[in-house]
This record gives C-alpha cells, structure tokens and sequence, in this order.
C-alpha cells in the first residue's frame, strides 16, 4: 500500500503532535505555576524570618524548662 505524499505528511505530522511525556509536562506547569505565585517582598520575608526566629526560641525556652522540670521531678521520685 502506497500513501500520497499528502497522506504521508499527514502521518508524520501526527507522530510529531503527540503530548508531552508526564516529566516535561510536569515541569512546565510547575513553572506555570511558580509565574502565579504571589511571591513576599523583601520586607515582608524579613520580617516573617524574624517571627519564625522569635517564636522557635521561646518554643526551645520552654520546653528546655519543661525539660529540666521533669528530669528533677524523676530524680526525685526514682531516689525515694
């Protein structure tokens, strides 16, 4: 069977338009995706990286507290 040359360029057309594998296409709508993104000014990732700092060392304050309770709470009970 012979194709035309209308009818083969035809075929070649439709094995080059087919989709994308699933890891480019991930990629480019991850990218899509990150050109939404409404990113934080400088300003505002400052001050959010403060609050972050501020709050993960009263978190450590406290718990060290809660820490050195505890441990001489058991001393106190294990030497009974």
């Amino acid at each position: 069977m012979l194709l035309s040359a209308r009818e083969g360029m035809a075929v070649a057309k439709a094995q080059t338009n087919r989709p994308p594998n699933a890891i480019v296409r991930y990629f480019r709508e991850t990218a899509g995706e990150m050109r939404k993104v409404s990113w934080p000014t400088r300003r505002e990732a400052l001050n959010l990286t403060i609050v972050v700092l501020i709050v993960t060392a009263v978190m450590s304050l406290f718990l060290g507290g809660l820490d050195y309770i505890f441990t001489t709470l058991f001393r106190v009970v294990i030497s009974l």
